[in-house]
């Protein structure tokens, strides 16, 4: 199953391949999905391989699942739950069920759950309506105008498949329930409110009409189940809107929260939040991994929660209370109207952070003195009063960013050693928040030319004359490039131009109009439609649309940070690799995960590249890393964080590896994004020579 068991341990007992021969891993056969749709620009399926009686299933970039020979790769079937129209989004596994000679894959895709038949890939008829069922049904509002769709596989338990959803991070976002259907029926059997209903516990943490408008606090990153106590664990992200939270004021229980649940029927068990109000979208991304440790002379089942701000929290299985100090410390407050910052926030003692989380002016990027300069000035502009600077209309430096710390792919737990292995990303952003007007939501050509003065007139200058031979006028683009080539040339970078795509976060439209002459809508105008939507639909459910005149957004939400050269805006290592032993809390080793060679400097450490996917350790002595913009997929002797086994990917590995025997022959099997050559992406499998 995903994460390899239902304690989500991504462990492996298998030791045919160790750290004796790792180095001799070939590839062993390559799948490649080949459903691109014409046009589609090459990505990545974010989906964890796994195995079952000799079968891979799989899906693609398309969201086609498919069934392969786990030796061969050869494909058995295929199902499109698109039908052959573009689909396609993030989507991190199926789920495996099984009851006698009755054997499902579920998963969901656009809004909907499927249920195929594992042997043929034919749907499930009897499940839902014709082998789906609408994901839209028994949220908070109007089915047919809201789109809920999951990113990470549910988990089974019994006859339920238990799943979180993905929403909107805006205004009038659909609230994040958690819900167990019916495997054999599809009928929905019970429903955890994440925002609690008036008489739920954790009501009173909320406004008193709260759970009319509010959304988020969701599980998207997947679950845990201890199948002998039946009880499923998860974490959820922030309430939106994500960055200002004026009409959320509390500590807005279960945003942010670990949570224990009865699996059979929903009911809370305990929880444990990590940030109250969150202003930060501080989610916690991933499935908590079940660990029994020794502490203090006894043994202690417990969950461990990775984080985006380098915390590991620790808790006790059974109560929920931290089996390693945390205290709550008091952080800045914010100063922006409106907005009542929680005094307080759980800072957790031990283990160390094993994210950056203060960080001074010298620390910036240090590529060449103008860079370091440039970036200085920068960072000194803003407000930073280290971790949980609250959001402001000036502008803060966030450190971790949204994307910092642990991501999707989570922990690896060795039981044998008590030792957890986790990569962390140091990944800055800025937030700075605007204040919507009435007039919002129509184009000003002011947006375009903001996005060109942030980014790009440091090198083409402000009259967009550029300095050549190095830097281009841009003047006459329009006689050189068409739209389309420019696009991909922002997106992809060119020459000495750094690719804008993690930059620009979506806003590269604007700035094409911009440099086209023309005024079209800017990622602002798309944010404030698709609040305004959302709130039009709480209309049927709340009496009346929540009035917008004095919302924020933040306009640079998800930018990662870079220099005036496009570089990291921070000091390497951009990326570590950790091993805590959960024992005693303590660190084991730390080295840097990824590399980029263009930047290391001769003679320094490497300098980490940033990914979101998480590693695997086997009992053969190896954890196993990919996922880094390098596109190096490694293997690491699990007790010194010796680089082992190194091979360069045809694209980037896209998911949390996987390893599996087939035929007497262990093999390491992990998702490939598409190339320009092979849009669709696939699977390749390494194994030892025969």
């Amino acid at each position: 199953m995903y994460k390899a068991d239902a304690a989500s341990t991504s462990y492996s007992l298998l030791d045919q391949v160790n750290k004796a021969n790792v180095a001799q891993l070939k590839v062993a056969w390559t799948f490649d999905a080949n459903d691109a749709l014409e046009g589609a620009r090459f990505g990545g399926s974010q989906c964890n391989p796994i195995v079952v009686d000799d079968v891979m299933y799989v899906a693609s970039v398309q969201r086609t699942i498919f069934a392969l020979e786990a030796a061969t790769g050869k494909k058995i079937w295929a199902f499109d739950p698109f039908f052959g129209k573009r689909g396609g989004g993030s989507f991190r596994g199926v789920t495996y069920w099984q009851k006698g000679n009755d054997k499902r894959i579920l998963f969901t895709a656009g809004d909907n759950l499927f249920a195929i038949d594992a042997t043929t890939g034919k749907p499930i008829t009897t499940f839902g309506t014709g082998g789906k069922v609408s994901m839209n049904v028994g949220i908070r509002d109007d089915s047919s105008k809201i789109s809920i769709k999951p990113t990470s596989p549910g988990i089974i338990y019994k006859d339920l498949i238990i799943i979180g959803n993905e929403v909107s991070e805006l205004y009038g976002a659909q609230p994040g329930y958690v819900r167990a259907y019916n495997v054999i029926t599809g009928k929905l059997t019970w429903t955890f409110h994440t925002i609690p209903l008036p008489g739920e516990f954790g009501y009173d943490t909320w406004p008193a009409d709260a759970w009319k408008y509010a959304g988020g606090a969701n599980c998207w990153g997947g679950m845990s189940l201890d199948e002998k106590r039946g009880v499923v664990f998860f974490g959820t992200g922030s309430p939106t809107y994500d960055f200002y939270g004026a009409d959320r004021k509390g500590i807005n229980l279960f945003g942010n929260c670990v949570v224990a649940l009865d699996a059979a029927t929903g009911e809370r068990k305990w929880h444990f939040q990590t940030i109250h109000h969150d202003l930060w979208d501080y989610d916690l991304p991933s499935p908590p991994n079940l660990i029994t440790i020794k502490k203090d002379g006894k043994v202690v089942d417990a969950v461990a929660q990775t984080s985006k701000i380098g915390f590991l929290y620790v808790l006790d299985r059974e109560t929920g209370e931290p089996v390693f100090p945390i205290e709550e410390r008091p952080v800045p407050a914010s100063d922006v109207p409106g907005e009542h910052v929680w005094p307080t926030q759980p800072y957790v003692l031990k283990p160390e952070p094993y994210a950056k989380q203060f960080i001074t002016a010298e620390e910036m990027s240090n590529i060449s003195p103008g860079t370091h300069d440039s970036a200085v000035r920068y960072f000194k502009s803003l407000r930073y009063e280290g971790l949980f600077t609250p959001p402001s209309v000036k502008g803060t430096f966030m450190l971790p960013g949204t994307i910092g710390g642990s991501e999707w792919g989570g922990a690896a737990f060795d039981p044998e050693s008590a030792i957890i292995y986790l990569k962390s990303n140091e990944s800055p952003e800025v937030s700075k928040l605007v204040k919507i007007e009435e007039n919002d939501g129509k184009s000003t050509p002011a947006n375009g030319r903001e996005i060109y003065m942030t980014y790009c007139s440091v090198c083409h200058k402000a009259d967009m004359k550029g300095e050549e031979p190095l830097y281009p006028s841009l003047l006459s683009l329009k006689n050189r490039l068409t739209e389309d080539q420019a696009l991909t040339r922002i997106r992809e970078g060119a020459g000495k131009m750094p690719p804008f795509k993690d930059i620009l976060g979506g806003k590269e439209r604007a700035l094409i109009d911009f440099l086209y002459g023309r005024n079209r809508r800017t990622q602002k105008d798309y944010d404030v439609e698709e609040m305004k939507r959302n709130l039009s639909i709480l209309g049927d459910s709340s009496g009346k649309a929540k009035d917008t005149t004095d919302v924020y957004i933040n306009i640079a939400a998800y930018a990662i940070m870079r220099d005036v050269g496009g570089n990291p805006f921070i000091q390497p290592p951009w990326a570590t690799l950790n091993a805590i032993d959960l024992n005693t809390g303590e660190y084991v080793w730390k080295v840097p995960a990824g590399n980029d060679d263009s930047l290391q400097k001769k003679g320094e450490p490497l300098t980490g590249a940033t990914g979101s996917p998480g590693p695997m350790v086997t009992k053969g002595g190896l954890v196993f890393l990919g996922g880094s913009r390098d596109r190096r997929f490694q293997a690491y002797d699990k007790h010194t964080g010796k680089v082992l086994w190194d091979i360069k990917l045809p694209g980037t590995a896209t998911s949390i590896p996987a390893t599996f025997m087939s035929k007497g022959k262990q093999y390491i099997a992990i998702s490939v994004a598409g190339t320009k050559e092979k849009p669709a992406g696939g699977v390749m499998t390494f194994a030892l020579p025969d």
